[in-house]
């Protein structure tokens, strides 16, 4: 079915687009950014966009600009974060919880170095990490999910555990 680029220029088709790709999107903001309110930033922007370039967006790679542009706007957000965390280092830090200010780098430093170092999992070991981490699934639940068998679930968790353990070993803070 040969439909013209305009077609999600048409409201209803652009509806039928957002319902049908919002989940899969959301997930993948998700598993990107390991955080549900930025995720759902991303996706929102992202759809935001498809919106405002739907005349350019070929009809057949509209899925494919989506996820693109999801992955886009989450990497801007990360060069936005490393921009912010080097001016905090430079500029004087009003401390409003009394906290030592290098504590609150070092904090800052750690989560960035874990965020990155679960993004360095595969995508496999990174799914069934943070099901079970994040949204709390037990393993039963997650090979439901999934469609695999819970052993494989128990390796994929075991397989990012040891990796997670041995990258943050390394960290020096």
């Amino acid at each position: 079915m040969n439909k013209p680029k305009h077609k999600l220029c048409e409201e209803s088709y652009f509806n039928s687009f957002y319902i049908k790709h919002i989940q899969a999107a959301s997930n993948f903001a998700f598993y990107k950014s390991g955080n549900h309110a930025a995720s759902l930033d991303l996706v929102q922007d992202a759809f935001a966009k498809i919106w405002e370039n739907c005349a350019k967006i070929d009809f057949e790679k509209a899925k494919t600009y989506l996820f693109t542009t999801v992955n886009n706007l989450f990497l801007n957000t990360i060069r936005h974060q490393k921009v912010v965390m080097s001016y905090a280092k430079e500029s004087p830090y009003i401390d409003k919880t009394n906290l030592n200010p290098e504590y609150i780098l070092e904090e800052e430093e750690f989560k960035q170095k874990l965020l990155n170092t679960i993004a360095d999992l595969s995508e496999e070991q990174r799914e069934v990490f943070l099901l079970n981490r994040i949204e709390g699934k037990k393993y039963r639940e997650i090979a439901e999910l999934l469609g695999i068998s819970q052993k494989t679930v128990e390796k994929r968790m075991s397989l990012a555990l040891k990796f997670l353990r041995s990258k943050m070993n390394k960290v020096n803070i």
